[in-house]
């Protein structure tokens, strides 16, 4: 029981109107909650959590309120919980939450987790047989087309305080690829990309900025369609590894959404109803290795 394991106070009862007042509960379910702070005893706010069951599927999952709260009701039954935050180490426990019974789990402290090493100073390049520039778009109002860039380059310049780094990415944009022929020759056409007047896109970055824990925030002008735009990479840095010969290696997550009028990408055909056929929005979604250059 999570009052048990933490030294919570839990509660049962056959209501909830002395914990929770105006919160409705089906009479076969009980209530869990809890507190999330941080080592200073301050609140940990959109910490993520997800209660599962007993066969590890997941049942409910949301974001600490402004106050680092959790309070939701469950059916009856066996639980585990995991509490994560950028920055910190994870917290899990287990409860037993009964009919018209309120498990509180009292305050939870999270531990400050140390971030990953960084790589070394030096010229790094991207390992495109281990990177992948992937992006996806609305389609019709609904669907969603996932697609990607199969041929690209970039060298990162990791400088003595990661602050200060570099970053140059070069794409052929005549590798765009989403798995149907037809599609992809309209998308290079002038319609789109319009590859023979504009052969490549390219990201320069000009700032590296530590969001704390594993998170950076990674700018610079990306230029597509012959237009330039700041543009700003949502990155999760993954850490330090070796690959199967030895060899050092980096990784990263990045992901930032575009606008495709912002580059002058105006084609558009509309449906029935005023649907448009391709949505304005398109989610970009990164996974780069990088490895020491030569």
């Amino acid at each position: 029981m999570f009052g048990r394991l933490l030294g919570g106070k839990a509660k049962s009862g056959a209501g909830f109107s002395s914990g929770v007042p105006g919160l409705p509960v089906p009479k076969t379910a009980g209530l869990l909650s809890c507190r999330v702070l941080d080592p200073v005893g301050e609140p940990v706010r959109q910490a993520e959590f997800v209660v599962t069951d007993g066969m590890g599927r997941k049942v409910i999952g949301g974001e600490t309120d402004p106050f680092g709260s959790v309070v939701t009701a469950v059916p009856s039954g066996d639980y585990r919980l995991a509490v994560t935050a950028e920055g910190f180490t994870p917290f899990h426990s287990t409860a037993v939450v009964a009919e018209g019974g309120h498990v509180g789990l009292g305050d939870v402290t999270l531990q400050v987790a140390h971030p990953p090493q960084l790589p070394t100073p030096g010229d790094w390049e991207i390992e495109p047989m281990h990177s992948q520039i992937g992006f996806t778009a609305r389609h019709i109002g609904m669907a969603r087309i996932h697609g990607r860039f199969n041929t690209f380059a970039g060298a990162v310049r990791i400088a003595d305080r990661m602050e200060d780094s570099a970053m140059h990415v070069v794409i052929d944009a005549a590798s765009i690829d989403t798995n149907v022929q037809m599609r992809d020759d309209h998308l290079r056409s002038s319609d789109f990309l319009d590859v023979g007047r504009y052969p490549t896109l390219e990201f320069y970055s000009d700032r590296f900025v530590h969001r704390g824990g594993h998170r950076w925030s990674v700018s610079g002008a990306l230029t597509l369609h012959g237009v330039s735009r700041t543009v700003m990479l949502d990155t999760r840095y993954l850490g330090l590894g070796n690959g199967l010969e030895g060899e050092v290696r980096a990784a990263c997550r990045a992901t930032t959404e575009l606008h495709r009028e912002d580059f002058t990408l105006t084609w558009q055909t509309m449906l029935a109803r005023g649907i448009a056929a391709v949505g304005s929005s398109i989610e970009i979604d990164m996974d780069i290795q990088i490895v020491p250059k030569g």
